[in-house]
């Protein structure tokens, strides 16, 4: 009797140790792996909020990941990674060829990974009869010239990407001195518009399908205008507004490219992040945010006799 209680008491003591190891062996948040680990992700504050919703997607999914989330403009952005604040960025753009060879000569190699297609919405208060507008009239604005039925043109931040965008478009490089403002932030944007019926803003279209619960008031005063391309572009047809479709037919004149740049190593929750994004339940996430996903998900169709 003694042997067998001896025995059960060393066979407990086995068990007990090997859950002990096997537990202090399971990954936790401080374990770098694909899924698991901690990582600060720069963010593209016009596309802030759909980023917002993959991250917390993601880390329900993986309890051993934790994504800190940091809103910047996209000039901010760059140079913070550039300073290794951050392991990961969202972007409206590539990393330049300086950009990349500066992390190259780090012996680090930056991963890119293009995920979804942003619209840039120009929107105005309800009260405004216009419900249209032409792509000229706002390159016009930016090269400082007037145009009578818009009053002021707003964009979020000086050094933010939309602002970049429509610099590019119209050739110039600045903001003209009358006619455009940057505000601070897209939230400023549709509170602007909301209190100047004359106002156009520029904004990402997501901060539009999936704006903040404090944001819902403004939203009731706003509308997105249709907008019709220059002269011998695609879109020159007509007007139309940014939605998932338009987008996909190349119509709507405002758009262009997300990208998931890693510059973390091998194994790290930045490439399982970044894998995430680009595949189908992070694509079915941006189908369902407004945006364009990059490669559209597929849908089951069930038939029953």
């Amino acid at each position: 009797m003694k042997n067998i209680r001896f025995n059960l008491c060393v066979v407990s003591m086995s068990i007990a140790a090997l859950f002990f190891v096997a537990c202090s062996n399971a990954p936790t948040k401080d374990t770098q792996g694909i899924l698991t680990g901690r990582a600060n992700v720069l963010v593209d504050e016009t596309v802030a909020p759909i980023i917002e919703d993959q991250i917390a997607i993601f880390e329900s999914s993986y309890t051993n990941a934790e994504l800190t989330m940091i809103a910047k403009s996209e000039n901010e952005l760059i140079r913070a990674l550039l300073r290794d604040s951050a392991q990961l960025a969202i972007t409206t753009r590539e990393l330049t060829e300086k950009e990349s060879e500066f992390f190259k000569s780090k012996t680090i190699y930056p991963r890119t990974v293009r995920f979804a297609t942003d619209a840039i919405a120009i929107i105005t208060n309800k009260r405004n009869p216009d419900s249209t507008i032409l792509a000229d009239d706002i390159i016009r604005i930016m090269k400082g010239q007037e145009v009578t039925k818009i009053k002021a043109l707003v964009f979020d931040n000086a050094n933010s990407s939309t602002v970049a965008y429509f610099r590019k478009l119209a050739g110039v490089d600045k903001l003209p001195d009358q006619g455009v403002y940057a505000l601070k932030g897209s939230r400023e944007i549709l509170k602007y518009v909301k209190e100047n019926p004359q106002s156009v803003g520029v904004l990402g279209i997501n901060w539009i399908m999936q704006p903040e619960r404090e944001l819902v008031p403004y939203m009731e005063h706003i509308k997105v205008l249709g907008v019709k391309n220059q002269q011998g572009k695609p879109g020159d047809d007509g007007y139309y507004k940014p939605t998932q479709s338009n987008l996909a037919l190349n119509l709507y004149p405002f758009t262009r490219p997300l990208y998931c740049i890693n510059v973390q190593g091998k194994e790290s929750i930045g490439l399982g992040f970044s894998s995430f994004l680009h595949g189908e339940r992070g694509q079915r996430l941006i189908l369902k945010s407004g945006l364009l996903p990059d490669s559209i998900p597929p849908r089951e169709i069930i038939i029953r006799n």
